[in-house]
């Protein structure tokens, strides 16, 4: 067994797969007081992933929600639909939305109204949705990480010294590692699957990059991604709080941010220098190079992908707001967003409780209501 470890470890560390044959590891060992970076520090970015969940856990906690509060974000308890196995059954293992066909089907079975049934679905839809706080919550921590990174990103840039752009690395790869064991409880939205490879791309591409001694390159994609990242944040903060203008002009500062960053500086100026620059130095084309580039082609991919849901609100918010002509008095709307996420699902509403929706259908169908219930059993539900 030790053989065959040592085996894959050699394998691993082959020099013709990370560096140009013109060098060897050996040239990247410590000496002269020049200090490189050691893979076996990448060891401590876990442990530190639980630390920043810890931290996490503070400003969701004690930062968060007393700036919720202040910007008037409730809490707000959902209704919870009646118990019926039969609606359960359904939803969990068929569809969360059925057809008007099959909730008139359902409405027969369980011996309910058709409205009542819709109304079930409603509130068991809106159930399994985040309320606007735990929204708030999460963008707000997302917010304070990208800020601080991002100003700490411009500071170890113009810093050559390794152990600013060790905790850089070490920060940076802990912050995503704990992203990936959030997962399953943070919000989900449209785009999971492509926030999942792209926090695997970004740990593969940190890691191979200071396993590398690639430092700089690295820096400057991971500024390039941050400093987009808390705008939009702010942005979500707001809309949470329905400061409905600050939240517009906090995301069109996002999109200029984002279309420079992503769209311009990553490929026609980051991606050059992974891509071309390296023939210049090295007649040797080592394994590595395609790895990283593979893993950049992959976020520019994202980027194009992310970048059409943002083509897609701003063409909401300039065509259908400002370039629009006065709209008619009995044409507004309720007030809803303008900058919606096309990314997440909206709560539904509700219109009558449960107890009122019974009591009208109970007045058509004599002692009993469309539930199956006598009114003395009625006024006694709790729902």
């Amino acid at each position: 067994m030790a053989y065959v470890l040592k085996t894959l470890n050699s394998w691993f560390w082959w020099e013709s797969l990370w560096i140009p044959a013109n060098c060897t590891w050996a040239d990247l060992e410590d000496h002269d007081g020049i200090v490189f970076p050691k893979p076996y520090q990448l060891y401590a970015t876990i442990p530190y992933a639980f630390v920043m969940l810890m931290v996490r856990f503070v400003i969701e906690r004690y930062i968060a929600i007393p700036l919720a509060k202040a910007l008037g974000i409730k809490n707000v308890t959902r209704v919870k639909p009646q118990p019926n196995a039969v609606l359960e059954n359904y939803f969990r293992k068929c569809t969360k939305h059925p057809s008007q066909s099959e909730i008139q089907g359902l409405a027969k079975k369980c011996n309910w109204t058709v409205r009542l049934v819709e109304k079930w679905f409603r509130r068991r839809r809106n159930l399994e949705l985040p309320t606007m706080l735990r929204k708030f919550q999460e963008a707000c921590w997302r917010f304070s990480f990208y800020l601080t990174s991002s100003i700490a990103g411009f500071i170890f840039l113009y810093d050559p010294l390794l152990s600013s752009q060790y905790w850089y690395y070490m920060v940076e790869i802990s912050f995503y590692w704990s992203l990936l064991f959030t997962l399953g409880t943070d919000i989900k939205r449209k785009d999971f699957m492509a926030h999942v490879v792209h926090h695997l791309a970004a740990i593969v591409l940190m890691a191979c990059s200071w396993c590398g001694n690639y430092v700089r390159i690295g820096t400057l994609v991971m500024i390039v991604h941050d400093t987009a990242d808390f705008w939009l944040e702010s942005a979500k903060m707001f809309n949470y709080a329905r400061w409905e203008k600050t939240c517009n002009v906090l995301f069109v500062i996002f999109s200029i941010v984002f279309f420079i960053t992503r769209i311009i500086l990553f490929p026609f100026w980051i991606l050059p220098g992974t891509l071309y620059l390296p023939s210049y130095y090295s007649s040797t084309i080592v394994i590595a190079y395609f790895i990283f580039n593979g893993q950049l082609l992959i976020l520019q991919g994202l980027h194009l992908y992310w970048g059409y849901f943002v083509l897609k609100i701003l063409n909401k918010f300039l065509f259908l707001k400002v370039f629009r002509t006065p709209t008619p008095a009995w044409a507004k709307t309720d007030g809803k967003k303008d900058l919606k996420d096309d990314r997440s699902d909206e709560e539904e509403e509700d219109s009558l409780t449960d107890n009122e929706e019974c009591m009208k259908n109970g007045s058509k169908n004599g002692s009993k209501n469309g539930c199956g219930l006598s009114r003395h059993q009625l006024l006694n539900n709790n729902h």
